[in-house]
């Protein structure tokens, strides 16, 4: 049977066990006292009454010393003014900042917050918590309560124009040209170049197929044949030539890799990227081209108008029932949960990274941690605070003096044998 977890004794229930061993330590003080007593008085009827007293004499002694030494702990004894007595009320003040030293310098040390913490796993919490669909369910409506908030702050704040403004200034820093001939660079390599040729030759493929541009191109040829050909049906013969022959070509190319089409294509193409990485002033009239765009209100006009658009659209939808922003939101945190609960190696990246944040962050605040320790210890009133201690350790220091008591009576009794031995032999 389970047992339930045994509660710790209230501040009385602590009192009273105290008081019952200050009692009895207090007894045993008196009882070896009395045996002292009684022990001198019998000490001439037999020799062994001379042991008693010895073992009686050095408890009694053992007993005083200790009681002193509790006692000057918390207060003077006796009410006496004796020197390095009441030695915690002497030095509250000291004892208070040497604490906040102590706990700053050893509980706080890097080593040791960083050790603890990384007993956590704070990502797999993390996982686990995301994990679950009603919280990230409940997550992703906080999220959105807080939306028209934030897109409100935005737009009073200036941080909309701050963006704007950041976003055109990394745009004018951008190089296009080299840009784009990285880009083309990998797509020719990695032959993707030739797949654009093959859309665009289905492309066209099914334009020679579509009814309204053979209409056209008909109409077209009959305009430019003279009227005589037109009374055989010569623009049907030659569009059905066109559109033959064209789309022969178009077969040919698509299924033939080594097709000379494809081989200009190629050639084409990588002509054009090597102008892109060598003409200076093909990149200068780019460059020119890219400013003078970024600069004309047409395009600040559009962005705006696109975040206005954006804000309405995040607007209405925050407050709808049934809500995408909401929907696509939850649907991410728990795939990001189910990703991160997956993956050791990004939870343990995430520790590391967790770990070092906190840990530098209890190094920076350590110092006033510690002089906020100190100041709520300076800031307890003595009285109750070695009250506080009394009732913590109280017990123990009370058998220190029934440990003094017993171990200064042996003492005593064997310094009397060796007393004893020495006059035998003497």
């Amino acid at each position: 049977m389970n047992r339930a977890p045994s509660q710790p004794p209230s501040d009385s229930e602590r009192a009273r066990a105290l008081a019952r061993v200050k009692l009895v330590a207090t007894l045993v003080l008196a009882a070896t006292t009395a045996l002292f007593l009684v022990a001198r008085h019998f000490e001439e009827a037999h020799w062994i009454w001379g042991y008693v007293a010895a073992f009686a004499a050095a408890a009694t002694v053992g007993g005083l010393a200790d009681w002193y030494a509790v006692v000057a702990l918390f207060r003077r004894p006796l009410g006496l003014p004796i020197p390095h007595t009441a030695i915690i009320p002497r030095n509250h003040q000291r004892i208070a900042d040497n604490l906040g030293s102590f706990i700053e310098n050893n509980f706080l040390a890097r080593e040791a917050v960083e050790k603890k913490l990384g007993e956590v796993d704070f990502a797999a919490q993390v996982a686990t918590w995301l994990a679950d669909r009603d919280r990230s369910a409940a997550l992703a409506t906080f999220v959105l309560r807080l939306l028209p908030q934030a897109l409100t702050a935005i737009d009073q704040s200036g941080l909309r124009r701050f963006f704007g403004e950041r976003v055109r200034t990394e745009l004018e820093r951008i190089e296009v040209v080299p840009l784009a001939a990285g880009l083309l660079g990998a797509v020719i390599d990695q032959g993707r170049h030739q797949r654009l040729l093959d859309e665009l030759l289905g492309a066209l493929d099914k334009l020679l197929t579509n009814t309204e541009t053979l209409d056209a191109l008909r109409e077209k040829i009959r305009h430019e044949l003279p009227a005589l050909f037109n009374l055989y049906r010569a623009d049907a013969y030659l569009l059905r030539k066109i559109v033959a022959s064209t789309t022969a070509f178009v077969e040919e190319a698509r299924a033939d890799p080594d097709h000379p089409l494809r081989v200009e294509f190629d050639r084409f193409v990588r002509g054009f990227v090597e102008r892109l990485r060598t003409s200076a002033d093909f990149a200068s009239r780019t460059e020119s081209f890219k400013r003078d765009l970024l600069a004309r209100p047409e395009v600040r006009a559009l962005a705006e108008g696109a975040w206005d658009s954006l804000r309405a659209f995040l607007e209405r939808d925050a407050t709808a029932p049934d809500s995408q922003v909401r929907r696509q939101l939850e649907a991410m945190l728990v795939d990001a949960g189910g990703q991160l609960g997956r993956d050791p190696a990004i939870r343990a990246e995430i520790n590391r990274g967790i770990v070092q944040v906190l840990g530098e962050f209890v190094q920076s605040q350590k110092s006033g941690v510690g002089r906020f320790i100190a100041d709520q210890v300076k800031d307890w009133d003595i009285d109750v605070l070695i009250g506080r201690i009394e009732l913590t350790v109280g017990r123990d220091l009370q058998y220190i003096r029934f440990n003094g008591a017993m171990i200064g009576g042996l003492a005593g009794l064997a310094l009397h044998v060796l007393e004893q031995g020495m006059k035998l032999h003497s």
